[in-house]
């Protein structure tokens, strides 16, 4: 009994005395910090009561009888969501706001150069329209008239005078020949001129080594004969010193043979190489062209005929449009008195009949 009576009473003092002095916890939650609240044990928690460690997680505050493992647990702080990095604007959104500012500052009716980007290693075509709407309708009336009529060009142009029977660096030689001595020269003219040339084996080295006069007479009735003899033979050394007797297989070198112009460099390249280069414009296609409308404005020499019609004229016809339109104006569309009561392109052509009421006024 003695020893119950004394751990009683050693419990008993363990226990701190009441004091006027207001605990941790009191003055808490008379600073309503954290609400008081009864520690009670798990069996008879109530909904309504809390757990010392439920007032844990919602204060930083913590009660003075807290255990020592719950002291050390670590306010939670709440994860606000982060804060993306900046977006860095890049180079091209900075420069359309600074065209689209600079755009807007432009007065109404100013014209704006945009430059496009090009692409390397890429031909682009740039699509012109024609300056004649009729001139597909035109066209194929052309091609009418000349399957129904043959035309010196057809059995006697330069495409026909070259040896069919010689070997093919010889025929591409001959071809040359042939459109040297053409210029303002008639198909017939040409034609025969070949063939007393080829009937004296013509190739470079034989055109090198005979004396001018007798290469003279050859040509002859051919227009500036004596001029074409000069550049036949200057060309034949050329070809032999740099092109081991062949001709070039390019338009460039083509126009640096003596005597050779553009329009038989487009067409060499055309009846010799097989490649189409360019429009052949002679004088036919040249009066042509601009009795149809084709060209935007008229035109006074072959080169700027070729150029104009280079830019809107497909190039699949290019080859076609010199054979047909040098037939057409050998036959129906002369130089002088076109018949233009036969032509079929008398109802769309801006030229018809022109020529013809002119003479009446005179």
């Amino acid at each position: 009994m003695l020893i119950s009576t004394a751990c009683t009473i050693r419990t008993m003092s363990n226990i701190p005395k009441t004091t006027n002095k207001l605990s941790l916890a009191s003055k808490l939650a008379k600073k309503q910090i954290i609400k008081p609240t009864r520690i009670i044990g798990k069996h008879n928690k109530n909904d309504n009561e809390q757990d010392i460690e439920d007032l844990v997680q919602e204060s930083r505050y913590f009660s003075p009888i807290q255990t020592r493992k719950q002291r050390q647990v670590k306010t939670i702080k709440k994860e606000l969501p982060a804060t993306p990095p900046p977006v860095k604007k890049s180079r091209e959104s900075q420069d359309k706001k600074e065209e689209e500012s600079q755009v807007s500052k432009i007065p109404m009716g100013t014209a704006i150069v945009v430059k496009c980007p090009v692409v390397a290693d890429e031909k682009i075509e740039l699509e012109v329209e024609s300056p004649n709407a009729m001139w597909e309708q035109q066209l194929e009336n052309i091609r009418l008239m000349r399957q129904s009529a043959a035309a010196p060009v057809d059995t006697m142009g330069c495409h026909k005078c070259a040896d069919q029977e010689a070997d093919e660096k010889t025929q591409r030689f001959q071809n040359l020949v042939a459109l040297m001595l053409s210029s303002q020269t008639k198909d017939e003219t040409t034609f025969e001129a070949m063939k007393r040339l080829k009937a004296r084996n013509l190739s470079p080295g034989n055109i090198k080594d005979m004396p001018t006069s007798e290469l003279e007479g050859l040509l002859h009735p051919v227009s500036f004969y004596k001029n074409k003899a000069k550049y036949l033979k200057q060309t034949s050394e050329v070809l032999l010193d740099k092109y081991g007797g062949d001709i070039p297989d390019n338009v460039k070198d083509l126009i640096g043979l003596p005597g050779v112009g553009p329009k038989m460099a487009h067409i060499c390249m055309s009846v010799a190489w097989h490649k189409i280069t360019g429009i052949g414009v002679d004088v036919h296609v040249h009066r042509i062209s601009n009795r149809l409308g084709w060209l935007k404005t008229p035109t006074k020499e072959p080169e700027q005929t070729r150029l104009g019609l280079e830019k809107w004229l497909p190039k699949s016809l290019w080859s076609e449009v010199n054979h047909l339109f040098v037939g057409f104006g050998q036959t129906i569309c002369t130089p002088v008195k076109p018949n233009c009561a036969q032509c079929l392109n008398r109802d769309v052509c801006p030229s018809a009949y022109k020529n013809e009421t002119k003479t009446k006024k005179k």
